[in-house]
Formats: structure tokens, C-alpha cells, sequence
């Protein structure tokens, strides 16, 4: 497994309107990209469990991630006691929709993640209050309401 240097993650809890609930920002230390994405998905899994959620569309950029979550079978793969974790949560008693969505929509998990390199290792909830934040999540309401054009 290729190492990127020190990693973050970052995520947030919406409603159906894009109303943030809850945010988290996590330092990981020093592992891959895909690491990152999935310590990112568990840890939203996690934070949304706790919180009595039974309906959830967990949103990725990463299709690396998402192939690992969706076709994961092998304890020795390098994602393997991850990918467990976040197995034995989506086998739990709610509804998990895993989803892939362009980075473009998902500007405010992208600033959480840049905000995670700023705070000591581990997981840490983040003031959904913060005007920056704030900004990021009604730049992805806006944004995904219109229509993106793919150019090939």
C-alpha cells in the first residue's frame, strides 16, 4: 500500500434539505488515499448510528472506496479489518444506500477534510455552526441542483 504522507478525513450528516446535523473532522496519520476515504465512511457510519439514524445514502467521490465497501470479501486485503467494520454496520438493522457523487457536490466534506490536518490524531466533532462550513453546505445545495454536464 502506497503512502500519501498524513491524511484526513472529514464528514457530515445531512437531512433531505442539506441541513447539517452533525460534522466530524479526523487526522489519520500517515496512510493511503483510499484508506482515508474508508476511515471517512466508517467513521459517518458510526457517528449516524449513534445518532438514531435508519436511513442513510452514504455519499463517496472515491469509486475505489465504494468497490471495496459494495464487493469486499477477503480479511487479508489491505482494507480488510475496515472494510469488516463497515460491513458489520451496514448488516445492522437500517437502510444504507452506498453512493458515488462527483467531488464538485461535496465541497463541505472536502473543507472538513482539509480541517482534519489541523487538529491532533483522531476523530473530533466539528461546530456545525462555523460560518465556513455554513458556506461549503449552501454552495452543495446550490450546486446540486443543477444539471452537470460530462464532457468526454
Amino acid at each position: 500500500m502506497a503512502s500519501t504522507g498524513n491524511a484526513a478525513a472529514g464528514g457530515l450528516l445531512r437531512d433531505h434539505l442539506g441541513r447539517c446535523s452533525d460534522a466530524f473532522v479526523a487526522n489519520l496519520g500517515s496512510c493511503s488515499i483510499t484508506r482515508a476515504e474508508l476511515r471517512g465512511a466508517l467513521e459517518g457510519l458510526r457517528i449516524a448510528w449513534r445518532r438514531g439514524f435508519k436511513k442513510i445514502q452514504l455519499n463517496l467521490d472515491s469509486s475505489t472506496a465504494i468497490n471495496i465497501i459494495k464487493n469486499w470479501a477477503d480479511n487479508d486485503h489491505n482494507h480488510g479489518l475496515i472494510a469488516q467494520q463497515i460491513g458489520e454496520l451496514l448488516s445492522r438493522r437500517w437502510e444504507v444506500n452506498v453512493c458515488h457523487i462527483y467531488r464538485e457536490a461535496n465541497f463541505a466534506a472536502d473543507f472538513l477534510a482539509s480541517k482534519g490536518h489541523c487538529v491532533n490524531f483522531g476523530t473530533h466533532l466539528f461546530d456545525v455552526c462555523d460560518p465556513e462550513l455554513r458556506h461549503w453546505l449552501l454552495y452543495d445545495v446550490r450546486e446540486t441542483a443543477q444539471e452537470r454536464g460530462i464532457l468526454i
